[in-house]
């Protein structure tokens, strides 16, 4: 049996639904609260569902054969330190020692909220001086980059850790199973009943120099290639690090929408807004990933080009009374 934390969450479900898929035996440790979570598992089976605060008590005695360690909070928007210390860094290294003790591989979520402002670049070397230059922009990113230096560094001074062990610093995820997740939902399905209705799609306008409206840039991956890459490291459990998971592309939000207005078969409406004040001393105008060492490691599953992706997503998800995997 695998423990998937975060499995009613976007990617995590995406993940349960691969691994039953596989024929694999899973539990899931997540809350479900009132936003129609379940959902994302109703098509699924479960050997157990496990809450939060019940998980290190559940884990006593048990083998697994792996913990893919999924849940957080994911706001950025996050303001509770506190609570997001406890859920994002302190399980988090509960279970690193757990997995560590019980010789049990730990795949875990990190995230591109790590870079900051990408002024150091989007490559992914663990080393402790490269990890130490990070500057995160908010709370999440933060306590994520917390917990890849706790991990990078028990690697570094060689002490015992699981017996693979990878870090997926996740760049701009879109899929299906999302719906829950409110203003953090990609904003291709923020906007899509939008574009399938007629009305006109609002992007930001830019505020810098040099970028056209709608041209600011991110590594949108389609949630079926993160899951390739934690199922193709479920196989290679030789293989352990901190690896970046993205396209190595970047396209512009503009890009994202004509793909869907394309898919749809309507003519684009794309108006452009200016962007809030209060953000614009910290918005990214683009982000793009280093999958240099994800291939070097082996990994050769590949990755949807964006207009595949969308034209998916909107044809097998979006467009359909049934949305959910």
């Amino acid at each position: 049996m695998l423990l998937v934390t975060g499995g009613a969450g976007f990617i995590g479900s995406n993940v349960v639904a691969a691994l039953n898929d596989a024929g694999r035996d899973v539990a899931v440790c997540d809350v479900l609260g009132h936003d129609g979570k379940w959902r994302n598992l109703a098509k699924r089976r479960l050997a157990d569902f496990v809450p939060p605060p019940e998980l290190m008590d559940w884990l006593k005695g048990r083998r697994l054969e792996a913990v893919i360690h999924l849940g957080a909070i994911s706001e950025t928007t996050a303001t509770d330190g506190d609570l997001v210390i406890e859920t994002n860094f302190r399980l988090s290294m509960r279970l690193l020692d757990w997995c560590t003790a019980n010789a049990t591989p730990l795949i875990y979520a990190s995230s591109a909220a790590t870079y900051g402002d990408g002024e150091q670049g989007f490559g992914d070397d663990q080393s402790m001086d490269a990890l130490k230059r990070l500057r995160p922009m908010n709370l999440y990113g933060w306590s994520k980059h917390l917990f890849d230096m706790a991990v990078a560094e028990r690697a570094a001074r060689g002490e015992l850790l699981p017996p693979q062990w990878a870090g997926l610093k996740f760049f701009n995820v879109f899929g299906p199973n999302e719906y829950h997740k409110g203003a953090m939902m990609s904003v291709l399905a923020r906007r899509f009943d939008d574009i399938r209705d007629g009305r006109p799609v609002q992007l930001f306008k830019s505020h810098r120099e040099g970028i056209a409206d709608g041209d600011q840039r991110r590594d949108f991956i389609y949630v079926d290639d993160v899951v390739r890459v934690t199922m193709w490291l479920l196989g290679t459990p030789a293989v352990s690090g901190i690896f970046n998971v993205g396209t190595g592309t970047a396209r512009s939000f503009r890009e994202l929408m004509l793909s869907a207005y394309t898919a749809l078969g309507a003519k684009p409406n794309i108006q452009y807004i200016d962007m809030p004040e209060a953000i614009r001393g910290s918005y990214q105008y683009f982000t793009q990933s280093e999958v240099d060492r994800l291939l070097r490691a082996g990994y050769n599953g590949g990755f949807t080009a964006l207009e595949d992706a969308v034209e998916t997503y909107v044809k097998n998800f979006l467009n359909r009374a049934d949305r959910f995997r």
